[in-house]
């Protein structure tokens, strides 16, 4: 399972390729393409754990990179899975981050973390951020930012 999680701060792993367990989600709501997921669940799939929110300005030009990595590697393994972590409190309400998703034409699994407790699992700084989780369950690579979109496809490939 691939799983890319935001929480290993700026630095991100270092080059030896060190790998940490990925924390189980928490306190998830509002689930949209998806029935509730966990990582557990996902144990033998390459997982692309994105932390976004959806008044970033960043995180909304990360989206077409995402949408791309999920038409192309999803029939092979990869489950791309967007964490809503709001920053302010319009983008807690549940009708808006479903208008965005909307909007933003995104169909890969996306859950609310409203109450930032996936975010908190995950020591997460930066919107957005990336967290990618191997078959095993363990967190191989983290990006925060935009850019490194050739490194990180390169990256899943390599797990998958």
């Amino acid at each position: 399972m691939l799983l890319l999680l935001a929480g290993f701060g700026a630095a991100g792993l270092n080059a030896a390729n060190t790998s940490k367990a990925a924390p189980e989600l928490r306190g998830l709501s509002s689930w949209v393409n998806s029935k509730p997921l966990t990582i557990e669940s996902q144990r033998g799939k390459v997982v692309l754990l994105q932390f976004w929110t959806l008044g970033c300005i960043n995180c909304k030009n990360t989206l077409p990179y995402v949408k791309e990595l999920n038409r192309k590697y999803a029939g092979k393994g990869l489950v791309v899975l967007g964490i809503h972590a709001p920053e302010f409190s319009y983008e807690a309400e549940e009708k808006n981050l479903r208008a965005a998703i909307k909007e933003y034409g995104l169909t890969y699994p996306i859950a609310a973390d409203k109450d930032m407790q996936t975010w908190r699992a995950y020591n997460n700084r930066y919107w957005p951020a990336f967290y990618l989780i191997d078959k095993s369950g363990q967190i191989v690579h983290s990006q925060f930012g935009e850019g490194q979109y050739v490194e990180l496809e390169e990256k899943i490939k390599a797990y998958l």
